[in-house]
C-alpha cells in the first residue's frame, strides 16, 4: 500500500479524516484569524499541510512513490521522447544527493526501487561523482545529461527538493518560437507570473561533452524565484519544494503552453490579465502547499489504477548510509 505520514494525503483516492483540519471558531465577532492561501480555497474544513514524516527512511519511501507516480502520470500524458525526460528528487537524509529515474526505462514501467541514487557534486576527483550510490534494480546507467542539468539545478537552488524536465510537443513548440515568455492570458497560467517563469535563450546543444557546462547555464538561467523556463529550442523545466509542486507545474506548463499556441494560431486579439490581478492570482495559488495539493488527485488516480505496484520498496529497504 502507499506510504504513511504523520499527517498524509487519502492514498487509495478516498478522503480520510487525517487529511481534514476542523477550523478554528475560537475567533470573536471583532477578531479575523490569518489563513494561508490553502485554507482559503477551504470552504467547511481545511485541507491539511504538506506530510512530516517520522524518520528519513519513512520520507524517503513516500517522496519515492510520489515520484514514481509522477511518471505514471507522465506515461498517460505521452510525456516520453526516447532516453530524454526525468524527474529528480532532493534526498530528505543527505541534501547534495539526489534521486533521478534510470535511462532508457518507459515511464510507465518505473516503480520505486528502479530509482538512481546520485551525488551532485560536479567535481570528477570526488568519490561519490559519476557513481551511482542506491537504487537501481534494473541495474541502468543514469542519463548524464539529466545528471548535468539537475545536478546544477539542486547546487544553485537549495530551496529546490525536485524539478521536471522533458521534451513536450508543445513544451518544445512554444521553445522554438523565439524564446518567448507566455502572457497571462488565463487564470491557471497566473502560476508562472513574474519571475516564476524563465526563458533560456542559448541554446548550446545536448548536454553532453563540451556542451556540459550548460547545465550550469540553464541553473543559473532559472534564477532564485523561477519556478519554471522554457529552454529555448529544446523543452521546459519545473521545479518545487515536493515533487508533487514540481510534477503539477510540469503539466501546467505544457498545457499553458499549448493553449498560448492555439491562441496564435487563432490570430485576431488577445485579451491578458491585468498586473494587479495576475499577481494577486500567483500569491493566492502558488503557495508549495497549494501545488502540493494540486497533484494529490493524479497522485491518487495512479495508485488506484496501478493497485499500488509502483510501490514495491519498504521502509527499511531506504534505510541507506552513505
Amino acid at each position: 500500500m502507499a506510504p504513511a505520514a504523520l499527517v498524509s494525503n487519502p492514498a487509495n483516492g478516498s478522503l480520510t479524516k487525517q487529511s481534514i483540519v476542523k477550523k478554528d471558531t475560537t475567533t470573536t465577532n471583532t477578531e479575523t484569524r490569518a489563513e494561508t492561501p490553502l485554507q482559503a480555497i477551504c470552504y467547511g474544513a481545511f485541507l491539511a499541510g504538506i506530510p512530516s514524516h517520522p524518520t528519513f527512511a519513512a520520507h524517503r519511501l513516500w517522496a519515492l512513490s510520489h515520484m514514481t507516480a509522477l511518471f505514471r502520470h507522465w506515461a498517460r500524458h505521452g510525456y516520453n521522447e526516447g532516453l530524454s525526460g526525468h524527474i529528480s528528487l532532493r534526498d530528505p537524509e543527505y541534501p547534495s544527493l539526489f534521486w533521478m529515474n534510470p535511462l532508457a526505462v518507459h515511464f510507465g514501467l518505473l516503480r520505486a526501487s528502479d530509482m538512481v541514487l546520485l551525488s551532485d557534486e560536479p567535481d570528477e576527483a570526488s568519490p561519490t561523482h559519476g557513481t551511482i550510490l542506491a537504487g537501481n534494480r534494473l541495474q541502468r546507467p543514469a542519463n548524464k545529461a539529466g545528471w548535468a542539468i539537475h545536478s546544477a539545478v539542486h547546487r544553485q537552488r537549495r530551496d529546490v527538493n525536485a524539478a521536471c524536465h522533458a521534451h513536450t510537443r508543445y513544451g518544445k513548440v512554444w521553445a522554438a518560437m523565439g524564446g518567448r515568455r507566455l502572457e497571462m492570458v488565463d487564470q491557471d497560467v497566473c502560476n508562472f507570473y513574474g519571475e516564476a517563469l524563465a526563458v533560456y535563450e542559448n541554446y548550446g546543444g545536448v548536454v553532453l561533452g563540451s556542451a556540459l557546462g550548460e547545465g550550469q547555464a540553464i541553473a543559473e538561467a532559472l534564477g532564485e524565484k523561477g519556478k519554471g523556463m522554457v529552454l529555448a529550442n529544446h523543452g521546459l523545466l519545473t521545479v518545487g519544494a515536493t515533487v508533487d509542486e514540481a510534477g503539477f507545474l510540469f503539466g501546467l506548463l505544457e498545457r499553458s503552453c499549448a493553449v498560448q499556441v492555439e491562441l496564435e494560431k487563432a490570430g485576431g486579439g488577445k485579451r491578458a490579465i491585468g498586473d494587479k490581478e495576475a499577481e494577486f492570482n500567483f500569491k493566492m495559488a502558488s503557495t508549495p502547499e497549494t501545488l502540493y495539493w494540486e497533484f494529490q488527485p493524479e497522485y491518487d488516480y495512479e495508485v488506484a489504477m496501478s493497485h499500488d505496484n509502483f510501490i514495491d520498496v519498504t521502509e527499511e529497504d531506504l534505510r541507506i548510509r552513505i
